[in-house]
């Protein structure tokens, strides 16, 4: 393994810009994560949610390969493996954790819908915050403005959560809102869960565009499983798919459009912390109740009291994410962090000067460039989503098409705004 030339870690100014990068990755995150959800209510069609998961999941798997090309190449990707291949293992994990919850997520759209299934579970941040404090010292030296910054802001969320628990029985669209209720509270324990391979693989140095590639052959390994199993064997999947035909390509721009929000996400996760980042990216709650509302028609005729209970749920929810996520880490904290980072790298081997110079947001091997098989994964990738263009279906339910447009072009705001902010200052780093 090659020397790595010495790096300072970020002074204040740096540290500044990797916070304000963090937070608006953040902000960028909640809405495509939001809107990736939205093509998950082709299950109220009567198609089998372990189905849907499955399709989604290819569509993660074609964009987190293609992406990571498209952006920085998959020799950078082999780089970062070699100097730190404990982390493929820790990736493959979060995948088949992913792939558990977003299985899930579905079974509670299904039974409670998607307005009130979002926030539920959402929770996970409860554990982010946890896991950020208890192994990677996040809020150590924080100071008590802060810690009450945070830990308030939980507390918040879990009014929050209650208020649109207790909605939940009035509006259960299957008839069995305990288990809806159930469903979506099970993601979030997994997907909090799924936050500690996060948080070392970038402690230790690895890039959020390298350590993705990983994680979608755990997503994609452990979906194929479930499906398998639930479905009765490769007859019963194929019968499901071809049910799914018209749907499929819808489904796919699902998981792909989940794919930009989650790397926006692991931005987050790297810059400001899982205990912060992830509540950050929770305002995707806010996202979900206007995709469910304005473009799905949720919750029509309801009364007020149903709407007041979802909707001001919702909006505790994301001041509560809000007051933790604003809560930023200080130097004394940050210098926290770089002593779980040493002791990330020392238990694992990775050279310390490798492990500073991405926690400052720098590429220390220098980016090396695209080659020919990037750019035929890239080609394979988009070849594959015209395809099933082709075979699309208008799906047979209630869809508001102006607010599709209006959120749509609002996602496609922050997209570029974060995506340059990112690009200026860390390179993608």
């Amino acid at each position: 393994m090659g020397g790595v030339a010495p790096a300072a870690p970020p002074d204040a100014t740096r540290l500044k810009q990797l916070q304000a990068v963090g937070v608006l990755s953040g902000f960028a995150a909640g809405a495509w994560l939001g809107a990736a959800e939205a093509p998950t209510k082709v299950v109220t069609l009567g198609l089998s949610p372990v189905a849907i998961s499955l399709v989604m999941v290819l569509g993660v798997f074609l964009a987190r390969w293609s992406l990571p090309a498209l952006l920085r190449g998959t020799a950078n990707v082999g780089a970062d493996v070699r100097r730190t291949p404990h982390l493929v293992v820790w990736a493959l994990l979060a995948g088949a954790l992913w792939a558990v919850a977003n299985t899930l997520t579905i079974f509670a759209i299904r039974e409670i819908g998607l307005s009130i299934a979002f926030p539920l579970w959402n929770t996970n941040s409860l554990l982010g915050i946890f896991w950020g404090a208890l192994l990677f010292n996040e809020l150590r030296g924080a100071g008590a403005a802060r810690w009450l910054g945070v830990l308030g802001g939980a507390g918040v969320m879990f009014v929050g959560a209650a208020l649109l628990a207790l909605a939940a029985p009035t509006q259960a669209p299957a008839g069995n809102p305990l288990r809806g209720v159930a469903a979506a509270l099970g993601a979030g324990v997994l997907w909090g869960t799924m936050y500690i391979p996060y948080r070392k693989a970038y402690l230790t140095g690895m890039n959020p565009l390298s350590f993705v590639t990983f994680f979608t052959i755990g997503e994609l390994g452990m979906m194929s499983g479930l499906a398998l199993a639930y479905l009765d064997g490769p007859a019963g999947v194929m019968t499901e798919l071809a049910r799914a035909r018209g749907v499929v390509f819808w489904l796919l721009l699902g998981g792909f459009v989940w794919v930009v929000g989650d790397l926006f996400q692991q931005y987050a996760a790297k810059y400001v912390g899982i205990g912060r980042g992830i509540p950050l990216s929770n305002t995707n709650q806010l996202w979900g109740l206007l995709w469910g509302i304005l473009v799905f028609g949720e919750l029509a005729g309801s009364g007020q009291a149903v709407y007041a209970q979802v909707v001001g749920g919702s909006i505790v929810m994301a001041l509560g994410a809000g007051a933790i996520a604003f809560s930023t880490a200080p130097a004394a904290e940050h210098l926290r962090w770089q002593d779980a980072a040493r002791r990330e790298a020392a238990r694992y081997g990775v050279e310390p000067e490798y492990v500073v110079a991405r926690l400052s947001g720098h590429d220390p091997g220098g980016a090396q460039g695209r080659t020919v098989w990037d750019w035929m994964i890239v080609i394979g990738a988009t070849a594959v989503f015209l395809g099933f263009a082709t075979l699309a279906e208008t799906p047979r339910m209630a869809i508001h098409y102006t607010w599709a447009w209006w959120l749509t072009l609002a996602m496609l705001g922050l997209l570029g705004g974060c995506g340059f902010a990112l690009w200026r200052t860390t390179r993608f780093g």
